[in-house]
């Protein structure tokens, strides 16, 4: 997904998640419902998140300079793994606190048709934003299956607004049964129960999206198709004999970089070894341009 798309996905859900947080806060004020407060937390998270994924890909855009040689472009994997700890610290703790406090201590929920009115209105916003998310996303999987997709994807603020938004739409029909089986049996611990089932489902989104944007944080590899074709290319030379080792890093969603050992065959003079290298180099970024910097190291035999 480029960059612009991931802006819009994220200001999408940034402009829906701050209305929905605000309309569920005020139901939870006048109704009294634990999982209603527990859906305002949510939404609030996933506004502040939305923020940093925003910030992150900012600061992601600077230029690189003599502290970074190689760009900013991990900002964005850094700025998602906070969002991954915000939500799982934030969003999961107190939503399962509110659910543990209203389990022992029941409260009645009050005029309960202005939460189903607030979650009407927050799936039909959320699911217009989950729709733009899976969208664009499905732009960019291709033939690959969602999971694998995602486990495989180089852009967290692709897949991250995707997760909230999932978990969004899931956290909002817990609350909605939560809601309504109080009412049908008039027992409040329903509510409480809701809200902890909402934590649950936070925590889990959270870890998820921890274990995807941590590799990414420490340095992935590119795909194994992207590795495997530019030891192709290499291959393809005449004057190369063996590609010794090829390593490659995503320095940031829209930046490979590439090292190359290769044994050049014998009888070459420095100058057509040379020749060689810029050919090689020209050759690789015309066929993968996100592959910016590439460093070969010329082996003896």
């Amino acid at each position: 997904m480029s960059a612009a798309a991931s802006t819009k996905v994220i200001i999408a859900a940034l402009v829906g998640n701050t209305a929905i947080a605000v309309t569920k806060f005020t139901a939870a004020f006048m109704t009294g419902s634990s999982a209603m407060l527990s859906e305002g937390i949510h939404s609030l998270v996933d506004t502040g998140n939305q923020v940093l994924l925003l910030y992150g890909m900012k600061q992601a855009r600077k230029p690189a300079d003599e502290a970074f040689p190689f760009g900013h472009g991990k900002e964005v994997y850094f700025w998602s793994f906070v969002v991954a700890i915000l939500i799982f610290a934030v969003g999961a703790g107190v939503s399962i606190y509110e659910g543990i406090i209203h389990l022992k201590h029941p409260v009645q929920i009050e005029n309960p048709m202005v939460n189903y009115i607030v979650l009407a209105c927050a799936l039909l916003f959320e699911g217009a934003a989950w729709f733009f998310a899976l969208k664009e996303f499905g732009k960019v999987k291709g033939r690959r299956g969602y999971i694998e997709a995602v486990h495989r994807g180089k852009d967290p603020s692709m897949f991250v607004v995707l997760f909230e938004d999932s978990a969004a739409m899931l956290g909002l029909l817990v609350a909605l049964a939560g809601i309504a089986l109080a009412q049908y049996t008039g027992n409040p611990v329903f509510d409480g129960v809701a809200s902890i089932i909402i934590g649950m489902i936070l925590g889990g989104t959270a870890v998820w999206l921890a274990m995807e944007t941590k590799s990414l944080l420490i340095g992935e590899g590119a795909d194994r198709e992207v590795v495997q074709s530019i030891r192709r290319i290499v291959e393809s030379f005449d004057e190369v004999e063996k590609v010794n080792e090829l390593l490659t890093m995503h320095m940031g969603p829209d930046f490979i970089l590439v090292n190359i050992s290769i044994r050049f065959r014998r009888g070459q003079l420095t100058r057509e070894i040379e020749k060689v290298i810029q050919e090689i180099d020209t050759a690789i970024k015309q066929a993968h341009p996100l592959v910016k910097r590439i460093f070969v190291e010329a082996e003896p035999a």
